[in-house]
């Protein structure tokens, strides 16, 4: 029998919320809409009040498969309209991370309210080593969780780190040991469901005011920065980097060329307003710029 990608089992008054893509669980939209699905489920459901989200395989998440053909992935602006339906649930999740949380699923567990993690776990946010802006609202949770300075840090170098240095960070609320993540964060998820269920839900609420909508605004900024830079060649050799398992060499080319400014003949008042006015005249003078003047370079 299929198994599929989304299973719900509550238990008490825990629910277990389970991925099932292994070894990587890769994910699309229709596994974000699944997880999305079963929280509103659990959201109407009295008998839970509260959720791990763990995942079967190697690791928790290995975020987008950027092995596929950009035709083949995810679309984003539908992956993210499910992504912040996980911010809108009512009931407290806690995110059993093992193995890796890469990339967009690292954005996964973080939206989550709690995180229990191992010393073997890996995490990352490693889109400029793809050269690629981060995505899944990522710009909004990690630095809401860890602090705006050792955000920027993780996410201009890209690199990965540990599940010490993570609990360190305050990324993980919880280190189990190797091999007992899953039953750690259950036990963590029944310590909140001890507490009055209309008390946990308000507080909850409380607490999370604004995430939701500020996680919309983030994504739609990553979006338009994720489709810019998908046209340059740092990212062409960022995937083909990851999937050669070599560094990649970056030529620090810029995505676009500057926007050309007109002649003297051209210039009308929008052109002043846009430029300034010393700026337009003195451009419009120039007679090498216009004779000189290239085709827009439209990209990389």
């Amino acid at each position: 029998m299929t198994v599929p990608d989304v299973t719900v089992e509550l238990t008490g008054h825990v629910a277990v919320v389970e991925i099932h893509r292994p070894p990587n669980n890769f994910f699309d939209t229709a596994l974000i809409k699944g997880i999305a699905d079963a929280y509103e489920r659990l959201d109407d459901d009295i008998e839970c009040r509260a959720i791990v989200l763990c995942a079967e395989g190697k690791h928790f998440c290995a975020g987008a498969d950027f092995s596929r053909t950009a035709t083949e992935r995810p679309a984003p602006r539908d992956l993210y309209k499910q992504a912040i339906r996980l911010f809108r649930s009512r009931k407290p999740v806690v995110a059993a991370v093992h193995g890796s949380a890469i990339g967009g699923g690292l954005g996964l567990a973080l939206s989550a309210d709690f995180r229990v993690a191992a010393p073997s776990s890996k995490f990352a946010a490693n889109f400029s080593r793809l050269g690629f802006h981060p995505g899944f609202g990522l710009t909004a949770t990690l630095p809401r969780v860890v602090g705006e300075q050792k955000a920027l840090e993780w996410m201009l170098t890209g690199e990965r780190f540990g599940g010490e240095i993570g609990y360190a960070a305050g990324l993980f609320d919880e280190l189990a040991a190797d091999g007992e993540v899953r039953p750690a964060a259950v036990r963590f998820a029944e310590r909140i469901a001890a507490a009055a269920p209309l008390a946990l839900n308000s507080i909850r609420a409380t607490m999370r005011a604004g995430l939701a909508e500020a996680v919309a605004a983030a994504t739609a900024r990553e979006l338009e920065e994720q489709t810019r830079l998908q046209a340059t060649a740092g990212f062409r050799e960022g995937i083909a980097a990851a999937a050669q398992r070599r560094e990649p060499v970056f030529t620090g080319e810029p995505p676009t060329a500057p926007v050309p400014k007109p002649p003297r003949a051209q210039v009308t008042r929008e052109d002043l307003e846009r430029f300034g006015d010393e700026d337009a005249m003195r451009h419009a003078s120039n007679d090498a710029w216009l004779r000189d003047q290239a085709p827009p370079h439209h990209g990389q």
